[in-house]
């Protein structure tokens, strides 16, 4: 399972997901308000209907994993209306924007390909990372063959920009 990070848009700039980001997020609603929460519904009511419900775990933890389901739901309610998707290539593919695939070349020569994306699809296990990152920042509106600068707790780093591409790489597997 992915650890997601989503936040409030107070900053007065578009919050920008992919496509497939938004579906995901549609789909997770959907499943939520039509599998999930009518699941949890049902259990809390049989639950219920055992008796003392101040002594009942089922009770009182079915009542728990719905208001989580709901707290979820009205989460990405707010999310979706605010999104803006991203579904089009930009004009210039041979730099790196918004949805991009890049792949880089650290000071050792090891390679790695890195997507990126908005802050709600981010995903460390598949190398998405977020627009907002000092990574991405420093990506951004580079082209093949620049070197780019990432502020790093540990200090800097530095990278060679290898390749860009808007279409997902042929191997989807994250490189060590």
């Amino acid at each position: 399972m992915s650890r997601r990070r989503t936040r409030k848009n107070e900053s007065g700039k578009p919050s920008y997901i992919t496509a497939a980001g938004y579906r995901r997020l549609e789909e997770e609603a959907n499943r939520l308000w039509t599998v999930d929460r009518p699941k949890m519904t049902r259990a809390v009511a049989v639950a219920a209907a055992e008796g003392d419900r101040s002594e009942n775990a089922e009770y009182i933890y079915g009542k728990r994993k719905l208001a989580e389901i709901d707290r979820r739901l009205a989460h990405l309610g707010k999310r979706l209306e605010v999104l803006t998707i991203v579904d089009q290539r930009p004009d210039t593919t041979d730099r790196v924007f918004f949805g991009a695939w890049v792949t880089l070349e650290d000071d050792d020569g090891a390679q790695a390909t890195y997507r990126i994306v908005g802050p709600d699809e981010t995903d460390a296990q598949q190398r998405w990372i977020s627009l907002e990152s000092p990574m991405a920042k420093a990506l951004m509106g580079k082209a093949v063959d620049d070197e780019v600068s990432v502020p790093r707790p540990r200090g800097r780093a530095e990278f060679t920009i290898c390749a860009v591409r808007y279409n997902a790489p042929t191997d989807d597997v994250p490189k060590q």
